[in-house]
């Protein structure tokens, strides 16, 4: 099973007015957002299912997509690492499942899964972090498929 973890773009500073759901991404964060979306629809499998947080600055991010998504109330800001691998059926799930989240839960995902503890690894913003899970002969170890920056394309 392959699990993409894609945190959201930059967005806009909270302003205490304002509902942190609500967050935009800044201009910035959609040419973010428009450069990731290439790189991953010229890589994602066309069965691949997609889980959005309901925040505005997720669903503005996977829209540069151009896929169907699935907005999860479990990914919201504040979510756990067991909603994460619950919602993506880690890792029973026959399709990639792409994830668009938040910090420090998908630095947390990655790191159980990669070393068996939530560590508080940071997940730049609007980056994509790709890791596979095969099971070959018994033995499903998780490997590191690629770190993708949209800075760096």
């Amino acid at each position: 099973m392959d699990l993409i973890l894609w945190r959201h773009a930059e967005a806009m500073v909270e302003r205490p007015d304002q509902d942190d759901l609500h967050r935009a991404l800044t201009p910035k964060g959609e040419r973010q957002a428009q450069r990731m979306a290439e790189w991953l629809n010229q890589r994602l499998a066309h069965s691949t299912r997609i889980l959005v947080s309901p925040a505005l600055r997720c669903q503005q991010t996977v829209a540069a997509l151009g896929r169907a998504f699935k907005t999860v109330e479990s990914l919201a800001p504040g979510g756990d690492v067991e909603a994460v691998l619950k919602a993506a059926r880690w890792p029973e799930s026959a399709e990639p499942v792409l994830v668009v989240g938040h910090q420090p839960t998908l630095g947390l995902v990655a790191a159980e899964l990669l070393t068996g503890a939530a560590l508080p690894w940071a997940v730049k913003k609007g980056a994509v972090w790709w890791l596979r899970n095969r099971d070959r002969e018994g033995v499903a170890p998780v490997v590191l498929q690629a770190v993708q920056s949209p800075d760096c394309l």
